[in-house]
């Protein structure tokens, strides 16, 4: 699989590891990158310190290249970005906000930079600010979402048709009919979170894999739509979030009701808000991140020959 994406990722398939806050770190990234993905560490939520330690654990468990996704928005973003460069990676990716507010710098540091959009019009303004590519994701996705909720199904085509820069895919994406429908749409790559979240290699404790597993297609919901709206497994706390959102509560209200939660989900006892996208209803087993990219290439692939039988 070789196209601009792996190009600009030098990996040797076009897939991408989604950044989850406080879960995409070292060990993780390494591994999807060692089975031929690109992993990715996320800065979102840590200090400087401890986001170098994650790199150089990284880089200790790998030569493969990954990279670090900055969320624009967090206070961090600019200090997180220059540890990327002096750490010597060459890919990052953004979210949640205007990469032409970082573009220049990243630019002078040679690295290059592909951005997390949920709309054609976030690709095309993104496209303007001088990325290298786009991640569209759909609604489906785990974590947070874009607030008009378009599916991927509809947003990747329109969004390959609006832009001449590579689009990722990423949203309901777990498995070979899902990369090759991706493909399909005219993606040049896929970004995937939920399904490395239930893997061996995932730091997340066994309440929140076991979660995952038994979700079915109902078994998530957007917890939260003022701010940035994110999706989760359906539990009593994102229930509470729910009601409390209903309720007129305030953004400031939402976030502090939920991180009172967060060390619940990933402590143990499964009370906590835990992203995941509707995928989770096709995930069934706990495989090593190996195991999950070797055999979403495969199935792939046999699609391919399937459908190219059919027409």
């Amino acid at each position: 699989m070789k196209n601009r994406i792996t190009e600009i990722l030098g990996s040797e398939y076009p897939i991408i590891q989604g950044a989850m806050r406080r879960i995409s770190l070292g060990e993780l990234a390494a591994a999807v990158s060692r089975a031929g993905g690109f992993g990715i560490i996320g800065a979102s939520g840590m200090e400087g310190n401890a986001l170098r330690a994650e790199i150089r654990k990284a880089r200790s468990l790998t030569g493969k290249p990954f990279g670090l996704n900055i969320p624009i928005y967090r206070p961090n973003a600019l200090e997180a970005l220059e540890i990327a460069a002096e750490e010597g990676l060459k890919t990052i990716t953004t979210s949640a906000g205007d990469p032409g507010k970082i573009i220049r710098r990243v630019k002078e540091a040679g690295l290059s930079i592909l951005h997390v959009v949920a709309t054609v019009d976030m690709a095309r303004k993104a496209e303007a600010a001088g990325v290298d590519g786009v991640i569209a994701v759909g609604a489906e996705g785990g974590g947070h979402v874009g607030r008009d909720e378009i599916s991927t199904l509809v947003l990747i085509p329109q969004g390959v048709d609006a832009v001449r820069i590579p689009v990722v895919a990423a949203g309901g994406i777990g498995d070979g009919r899902g990369l090759a429908a991706a493909f399909a749409l005219g993606a040049e790559g896929v970004q995937m979170g939920t399904r490395f979240l239930a893997t061996q290699e995932s730091p997340v404790p066994s309440v929140y894999k076991q979660a995952i597993l038994t979700a079915k297609d109902d078994g998530t919901m957007i917890a939260a739509r003022k701010g940035y709206p994110i999706r989760v497994l359906k539990n009593r706390a994102a229930l509470a979030v729910r009601e409390m959102d209903e309720k007129g509560a305030s953004q400031a209200e939402i976030n502090a009701f939920v991180d009172s939660l967060s060390d619940k989900g990933k402590g143990g006892e499964g009370e906590g808000l835990m992203s995941a996208g509707q995928v989770a209803g096709l995930i069934r087993d706990i495989k090593t991140v190996e195991e999950v990219i070797r055999s979403l290439v495969a199935e792939a692939k046999a699609v391919a020959q399937r459908l190219e039988k059919q027409f």
